[in-house]
């Protein structure tokens, strides 16, 4: 059995305690949700969650039917294998120094990140990519004094219908 990432959307009533029941569903059978990411549609009574999870597919299999039997659960789709397009976004908090000054802002041009904040002594930077992106400039940055961060987790959307 081969365990892999998984991207899950759901398309749920926009109703108080949606979200806890999806959750605590998943957590009481005993399936770990690894990001999570809710919002409203163009429909404010109806929200899509899209989330991440790993296992292999009758792992996945059994975690949609799970989520099928909610009675405020519209729809339930695996975009693992179809196409799609992925994205996620980071926000970052660097320490600036005399030493990194340049060095960030040399890594902010060559990468096309997005400084939104910057102060004297910190620097708070956006980055969108894939997942590999993300993890790729935060590894570039570790060295250069992150202070926190904040990442949206995982938002996908089927390229048709």
């Amino acid at each position: 059995m081969e365990k892999k990432d998984h991207i899950i959307s759901i398309l749920v009533h926009n109703k108080p305690d949606v979200l806890a029941r999806i959750a605590g569903t998943l957590g009481g059978k005993g399936y770990n949700i690894d990001s999570l990411c809710v919002n409203t549609t163009t429909q404010n009574d109806i929200s899509k969650i899209v989330m991440t999870t790993a296992g292999a597919q009758a792992t996945i299999n059994r975690i949609i039917n799970e989520l099928q039997k909610l009675v405020d659960v519209i729809s339930v789709d695996d975009l693992t294998n179809v196409e799609s397009v992925h994205r996620e976004m980071v926000m970052v908090r660097l320490n600036l120094k005399p030493e990194n000054t340049e060095t960030v802002k040399k890594a902010v041009d060559m990468n096309k990140w997005k400084i939104i904040v910057s102060g004297d002594a910190y620097l708070i930077i956006e980055i969108t990519g894939d997942k590999t992106q993300i993890d790729f400039a935060l590894a570039r940055l570790e060295p250069l004094g992150i202070i926190d961060i904040t990442r949206t987790g995982l938002i996908a959307l089927k390229l048709e219908d």
